[in-house]
């Protein structure tokens, strides 16, 4: 809208509080604020539902890969010819052989449920995931037949295990008997205690070399699955239909959708309600803008009616009402996005100190799987929410601004 001199200076008047009119103001300011703390909310509110999702498909798939080719009964032979055609499929940039297998874990008299993981030496230290955050000890050192094993920081505290500490590993794949079968128990050093930053991952994983999995869970010259990594992870379905026929009668293809399906989902669902839920708070702000600018409106009735009388037009005082109304939205986005950029900035200190000052663990990483609140913010999200704010803003000043425009200053002004 393009305002000339004398509509400019009306709407500067209107912005600015008068005698008589500190109530009209006061409401304007709670109106600009409600916008201001909406837009924050929101922007707060998508970036740690996209960082939890980033977060989550990061390390998930740093671990697991896009796809998992898995052998029936958790044993996978002739994996060397799956593997191979596996890295001959266009779109597969990476194909390893793993061993994953759930067994128990007991030190220092405590006993825990793990996921032993037999990975090929050279990817141990070559795990971007694993090695980002080593808390203790030396992953070079977790070598095949050293007797060395890698553990999460959440295992290493429930077992009260540290690097040099000396935990066994029970295998219910053990020696038959006339009595039955007897578990299998090996001891191994731990070498390293590493932090995935997933609560479920650094409280079980046992990473050692695939050969020394293999002696454990005599499987032989067997793997129990292939990582399979891809160049385009939202269409993995895709890529790996070709190997159907390559994995028929050996094992399954299970991508990163089907694996973390559940939790996914539920992150999508919530991300969705969360974004119409919050967005009712620049709703009620646009209300508040409304209701101060109809005050506003029946305030100015006199000065509306002198104006008309004076040459100004509808068109003129429509653009006046309007202009003010969506410069109140304007800076209340503008302060909504500065409000909203400090919190994320600041966001692991605010939890550490509601936590300080509620004496609760907000963020209990057994809960919300991550050890730290993440934040990413989507640019498009962002601009989509400012939009919105912007358009509701706007629409929230026709109504007052056709009152004022349909003003009679005759009937006004007959007893002045």
């Amino acid at each position: 809208m393009i305002l000339n001199r004398y509509e400019r200076m009306v709407a500067k008047r209107y912005l600015l509080p008068g005698k008589g009119e500190g109530f009209i103001f006061m409401v304007a300011t709670i109106s600009l604020i409600a916008v201001a703390l909406g837009v924050a909310a929101l922007i707060v509110v998508m970036s740690v539902m996209n960082g939890f999702r980033a977060e989550l498909f990061d390390k998930s798939v740093g671990l697991n890969g896009h796809a998992i080719i898995q052998g029936y009964d958790g044993r996978l032979s002739d994996w060397q010819r799956i593997a191979v055609a596996a890295r001959k499929t266009s779109g597969v940039t990476e194909a390893r052989p793993l061993i994953e297998q759930p067994l128990m874990a007991s030190a220092n008299g405590r006993v825990e449920g793990v996921l032993v993981r037999g990975v090929e030496a050279a990817d141990i230290p070559r795990n971007k995931v694993m090695n980002a955050n080593v808390r203790s000890g030396d992953m070079r050192s977790i070598t095949p037949g050293s007797g060395r094993v890698a553990i999460g920081v959440r295992l290493a505290e429930k077992l009260g295990a540290f690097p040099g500490s000396e935990i066994s590993l029970i295998s219910p794949e053990g020696r038959a008997t006339p009595i039955g079968t007897v578990p299998r128990i090996v001891s191994y050093t731990v070498g390293a205690v590493f932090e995935v930053g997933i609560y479920d991952f650094d409280a079980a994983f046992v990473v050692m070399p695939m050969e020394d999995a293999q002696t454990l869970l005599m499987l032989g010259e067997d793997v129990g699955l292939i990582e399979v990594q891809t160049s385009d992870p939202d269409n993995v379905a895709e890529i790996m239909a070709p190997l159907n026929t390559a994995v028929r009668g050996k094992g399954v293809i299970v991508d990163w959708r089907q694996m973390n399906s559940a939790l996914f989902e539920a992150l999508e669902i919530e991300r969705v309600a969360m974004f119409f839920v919050l967005s009712l708070i620049i709703l009620v702000a646009v209300f508040n803008i409304l209701s101060s600018l109809i005050m506003l409106v029946r305030a100015k009735t006199r000065d509306i009616a002198i104006l008309r009388t004076m040459g100004a037009s509808r068109s003129g005082l429509m653009k006046v009402y309007m202009t003010v109304g969506t410069i109140i939205g304007s800076v209340g986005i503008v302060a909504g996005l500065l409000l909203g950029a400090l919190i994320l900035a600041f966001r692991q200190q605010i939890t550490s100190a509601f936590q300080w000052a509620t004496g609760q663990n907000i963020w209990d990483p057994s809960v919300r799987f991550l050890t730290e609140m993440p934040a990413k913010t989507d640019p498009v999200e962002v601009a989509a929410i400012v939009v919105t704010a912007l358009v509701l803003s706007f629409l929230a000043t026709i109504y007052p601004a056709w009152k004022a425009a349909s003003t009679d200053p005759v009937q006004v002004l007959r007893y002045e």
